[in-house]
């Protein structure tokens, strides 16, 4: 993919430029891609719940190359589960929106190249009105209904994946379930409206970072319909399908900044464009109820099954974002290309890849460990992208289960040590106090948050101590069996009292050094 165009500075006048719109498309720059089919013909086959950055960035571009291939009943309904802001800042451009891919030339300066996706025909706002939102479910033409709703939208308990029926959503959903709150919900419903209209079963497909998604999704929305309407259950339960896959792109959050560059590249004001890497990686089953879009146009895989590629993506790339973000916010680092750049930081998650993730990794066809390591770094130091550290730091709660925990399980029952694994662990525990080293504070962004900061004041914030860690893995949404873990409460009293005592750096070369802090 060659990416054609300077990233340029913002233009005095961007603020006169026209709207991107249906009528304005002819007039963009030519090296600005556009649909190259009539969007009028399109039929609304896919209903999206989470219509955010990532999946303007993901699952449109693959579905908008199989429409182009001449597959027109794939256009997307997008629907917002709580905020207006995407469906106020697209319906003007009648779902309109552009795509900036991002990296930078042998030079190091940025570049990039712009498309306008229109597979986006309409767009919803659930609280709004959640009727709406139920009938396109249940429509005729509907057959996917897919999700991107992050970890904590799944209203579960990551530690044991089961359905939190104390959630005050879930709550209400089971109290009230014509008018859901949830995601789950909306799901539940949308199919209870669906089957007694006569409509068929349909696929509900997740693309969030989680370890077998499709089953996950599955068991919540099982369990809730079990609830409500056991014969409801028994009916999607065996029509319906929820295919497991796994999605990998970088996806950063857009900034004003970003938005006065993309007016000046296309001559027109994109009230709400999306950035991404070049990189994109997509393995679904190919398991679908009512038929789907040759998604391999756009570059997926269609396999038997997508477990490998799962644990692959969630321990190499999420995990080590992870241990980059919060190691990173905490130094001040506020992008990845920045923490990337910093020689210490840079071999600790080159060796955390490489001793204690991959020997945890199955085989997969075709793959190099090495290659794909390299390649890793190579994304998470892209300049162009500017991902924020703090973002990636959001909702760890709910993130560290799957991204770390599962690999230090598998580590400490083939009795392998995990000190850089114990670092990322630990500075997520010290991320939680909420102050980094300059003195600047900021908001834990988590739907733990509250319970999580007590845990720290009362139990690390006078000095990490092994009755402090113990206290930290007894709360098991997140740490689960790992409750009074012997071995990982050791393994992260050095790193958190060299964080606590000397800051990231001094815990960084701590790690490299073999050396261990000690309480005083």
């Amino acid at each position: 993919m060659e990416l054609v165009s300077p990233v340029p500075g913002a233009t005095p006048d961007a603020a006169a430029l026209p709207r991107l719109s249906p009528a304005t498309l002819a007039g963009l720059p030519a090296a600005v891609q556009r649909p190259s089919f009539d969007r009028d013909a399109l039929q609304p086959g896919i209903v999206h719940l989470g219509i955010g950055a990532f999946m303007r960035a993901h699952l449109v571009p693959a579905t908008e190359a199989a429409i182009a291939a001449g597959d027109r009943r794939w256009g997307i309904v997008g629907v917002s589960l709580r905020a207006a802001d995407t469906r106020d800042a697209l319906t003007p451009q009648a779902g309109l929106y552009t795509l900036v891919v991002r990296d930078a030339d042998a030079a190091g300066q940025p570049r990039q190249r712009l498309q306008v996706m229109g597979a986006v025909l309409g767009l919803l706002v659930a609280p709004e009105d959640p009727a709406a939102v139920l009938a396109c479910i249940a429509a005729p033409t509907t057959r996917i209904v897919s999700l991107t709703v992050t970890e904590k939208g799944y209203n579960h308990d990551p530690a044991s994946g089961r359905l939190r029926l104390d959630h005050p959503d879930i709550a209400h959903d089971l109290a009230h379930p014509a008018t859901p709150r949830s995601a789950v919900g909306f799901l539940v419903q949308g199919l209870a409206q669906r089957r007694a209209a006569g409509g068929g079963p349909v696929t509900l497909m997740s693309l969030d970072n989680l370890p077998a998604n499709g089953r996950v999704l599955r068991g919540a929305v099982l369990d809730l319909a079990t609830r409500l309407d056991p014969a409801l259950a028994d009916w999607i339960a065996i029509g319906c399908r929820f295919p497991c896959s796994m999605v990998d792109r970088i996806v950063p959050r857009t900034t004003d900044a970003d938005r006065a560059a993309v007016a000046a590249a296309l001559q027109a004001q994109d009230a709400w464009p999306v950035l991404a890497e070049p990189f994109s990686d997509w393995a679904v089953e190919d398991d679908f109820a009512a038929g789907r879009p040759d998604w391999s146009a756009g570059g997926a895989r269609f396999v038997a099954e997508a477990a490998r590629w799962e644990r692959l993506k969630l321990r190499m790339v999420n995990g080590a974002h992870s241990c980059i973000a919060y190691l990173g916010a905490m130094a001040g680092w506020a992008t990845v290309d920045q923490a990337m750049a910093q020689p210490l930081l840079r071999h600790h998650i080159t060796a955390l890849m490489r001793d204690e993730i991959a020997p945890t990794l199955p085989s997969l066809p075709g793959l190099d460990h090495a290659a794909y390591r390299a390649q890793l770094l190579a994304r998470f130091a892209n300049p162009a992208l500017a991902h924020r550290t703090r973002q990636i730091a959001m909702d760890g709660s709910q993130k560290l289960p799957q991204r770390l925990l599962d690999t230090v399980r598998e580590r400490l029952a083939a009795g392998a040590p995990i000190p850089r694994l114990a670092l990322g662990i630990a500075a997520w525990l010290h991320y939680l106090r909420g102050v980094d080293e300059a003195g600047a504070a900021y908001a834990i962004d988590d739907p733990q948050a509250a319970t999580l900061q007590a845990l720290q004041r009362e139990a690390l914030a006078g000095g990490a101590t092994l009755a402090g860690l113990y206290r930290v893995l007894g709360h098991a949404p997140v740490f689960g069996d790992l409750a009074g873990d012997a071995r990982l409460a050791e393994a992260l009293l050095p790193p958190l009292l060299a964080l606590q005592q000397r800051g990231v750096n001094a815990a960084l070369q701590a790690l490299d050094d073999g050396q261990e802090i000690h309480d005083d």
